[in-house]
């Protein structure tokens, strides 16, 4: 395997890195965003008033977008098994 192969797959998996946690990372951020707004404008200040929110929105895009970050990680998956013959040289 040629050296750039090797940097297709690692710049596949990296890319693959970001589409799967990009969802989540996005969930959050603007569950945290509404909760900050929400506190700002009662003036509560508990700290731990956005992790509730925040969990059940990871959960929620977790199961709504669960089949295809699973499928998305079994096709990449699949193709570094289908090459790793050719790994070693």
């Amino acid at each position: 395997m040629n050296p750039q192969d090797t940097m297709m797959l690692g710049r596949q998996a990296i890319d693959l890195t970001i589409m799967l946690a990009g969802p989540l990372l996005l969930v959050a951020l603007v569950i945290g965003l509404v909760v900050s707004i929400f506190q700002a404008a009662t003036q509560i200040n508990e700290s731990t008033l956005s992790f509730i929110p925040k969990l059940l929105g990871i959960l929620i895009a977790l199961v709504v977008a669960g089949p295809w970050m699973l499928t998305s990680f079994e096709d990449y998956f699949k193709l570094v098994l289908t090459n790793i013959a050719n790994f070693g040289g």
